[in-house]
């Protein structure tokens, strides 16, 4: 019996501030990102810089296995052999649903678990940045704490 390997790309969105702050730009989307506007984009981008070819090689195993809207965090997975098709196309991507992202690549894994641990260990600086920006003691309790607690539990409850 063979086994499906896989590729886990673990991919975080950084939104492009507005030009003016305060401003929209002309037909941007103000919505929260979803993980159905990121596969339609991941899916457009396949087929805009790799073609059909691509697309036939990423597409049956292409699937957004986690998307955290708060911290724009995703766990993409793919097949190993066209895994880089898709990290190029995320890398490539500039633009969702008319909203300017910068796609930034953390950490590309063969199994889920390492997946999980470099997302869980990634969503903890998030929040620290976050709590140093804010510029809060480190024994502060707040809504982030809760935060981190589900999300470690979303994650770990992932099934490959």
């Amino acid at each position: 019996m063979v086994r499906f390997k896989n590729r886990w790309l673990l991919v975080e969105f950084l939104p492009v501030p507005a030009p003016v702050p305060g401003r929209p730009i002309p037909g941007q989307s103000q919505g929260e990102l979803t993980s159905k506007q990121i596969w339609s984009a991941l899916k457009q981008s396949v087929i805009a810089h790799f073609g059909d070819t691509g697309w036939g090689a990423v597409g049956s195993s292409l699937t957004i296995k986690y998307f955290s809207p708060r911290t724009n965090l995703c766990i993409i997975r793919v097949a190993r052999d066209p895994h880089k098709i898709a990290w190029a196309s995320v890398t490539m991507l500039n633009a969702i649903d008319g909203k300017r992202y910068i796609p930034n690549v953390v950490h590309v894994s063969g199994t889920i678990k390492q997946a999980q641990l470099s997302a869980i260990r990634h969503n903890r600086e998030i929040v620290a940045r976050y709590r140093a920006r804010a510029k809060l003691p480190a024994g502060y309790q707040d809504s982030y704490e809760e935060y981190l607690q589900t999300t470690a539990q979303e994650i770990e409850a992932l099934q490959d």
